[in-house]
């Protein structure tokens, strides 16, 4: 009888065995057995324990999947892990495959990992690793200045004083090998921007410039300015040339306006010494005349005193009288005017 229960129990556990092991197949068959398939018919093998690990780890099974078939029907030696780790990353996994896709047909050497890195760099930029590629593959144009900016010329004043207004055109293609961590497009603009405006400067005359555009592309190339920077500068081409205003000689004008101002200045200072000195001068002459009428008043007491004293007689009171009515007789005859009636002494 035991023994009866026992057999009975081992059947029992057998077939709960046999319908967890069932359902298992069930749940795979149900959501990965059409992958499976897909990979194995492909060429490309996933294991059912790959399948279910993806699942496990939140990776979505068919966008890998499909991209890892993808690569190897591209014949790129890609490992389905590495897709797993870079969407893991944050990478966007079929970007990564179509730009290794793009890069081989193109004969451009571009690793995985490379093509990792660029993705994650790109993230957020609204440029993608795909675009790097066909970048490199097919140059693009860039406008200096960028359009976007507000301004649609580069503006250089030659030795002579004349505005040049240039406008660019530079063709570039992206460097794969310095693209992550390499200076972006705006490095170029500015850079680009740069060279012209000091070609320009450097020209005698504008004539020069307006005769030769070309020399401002030769000579902005030669400067290298796509070192450290993503990009291969390819050409550089001068898309329009036009004359602006005399810079020179406006600011000649304002310079000759500005000396002018400061020479009324330094007259205006050199005319208000020249008043102030007037009327010190002014004010030392009425002081002056002051002190004489002082001495004039102490005449008669001096004259007065000798009176009193017995130094001045009366004949010498009247020969002085005599003298200042002869010297008052001569300044009006000198000065035209009637001769002030002289005052008589007294009796």
């Amino acid at each position: 009888m035991n023994t009866t229960l026992a057999h009975f129990g081992l059947a029992l556990y057998a077939l709960a065995l046999m319908g967890v092991i069932a359902l298992v197949l069930l749940i795979f068959i149900f959501n990965f057995f059409s992958i499976f398939i897909r990979a194995w018919v492909s060429g490309a093998y996933v294991g059912p324990v790959d399948l279910v690990a993806m699942r496990l780890r939140g990776v979505p099974v068919g966008l890998v999947v499909d991209n890892y078939i993808n690569a190897r029907k591209s014949g790129l030696d890609v490992a389905v892990d590495q897709l797993n780790v870079h969407y893991l990353a944050g990478g966007d996994v079929q970007m990564v495959v179509r730009a290794l896709i793009a890069a081989q047909k193109a004969s451009i050497h571009l690793d995985f990992d490379r093509a990792c890195a660029i993705d994650l760099a790109t993230k957020g930029t609204g440029k993608t690793v795909l675009d790097a590629v066909k970048t490199s593959v097919n140059p693009r144009v860039i406008d200096c200045p960028n359009p976007a900016s507000g301004r649609t010329t580069i503006d250089g004043v030659a030795k002579d004083g004349i505005v040049i207004k240039a406008k660019a055109r530079v063709t570039v293609r992206t460097n794969l090998d310095r693209f992550v961590g390499g200076a972006t497009e705006e490095t170029i603009i500015a850079r680009v921007g740069e060279g012209i405006v000091t070609t320009i400067g450097s020209a005698h005359s504008y004539k020069a410039v307006l005769e030769n555009p070309d020399r401002i592309s030769k000579t902005v190339l030669d400067k290298a300015l796509d070192a450290n920077t993503a990009f291969e500068i390819l050409s550089i081409d001068i898309a329009d040339v036009d004359v602006g205003e005399n810079v020179g000689a406006k600011l000649q004008a304002e310079q000759a306006e500005a000396n002018k101002l400061v020479a009324q200045a330094q007259a205006e200072v050199r005319r208000a010494t020249a008043v102030a000195l007037e009327q010190e001068m002014v004010a030392r002459t009425q002081e002056m005349r002051a002190r004489v009428v002082e001495a004039e008043s102490q005449v008669p007491l001096a004259v007065a005193d000798a009176f009193r004293s017995g130094n001045l007689g009366v004949m010498d009171y009247y020969r002085l009288r005599n003298i200042q009515a002869d010297s008052s007789m001569r300044e009006s005859i000198a000065s035209g005017a009637p001769a002030a009636s002289s005052p008589k002494p007294a009796s």
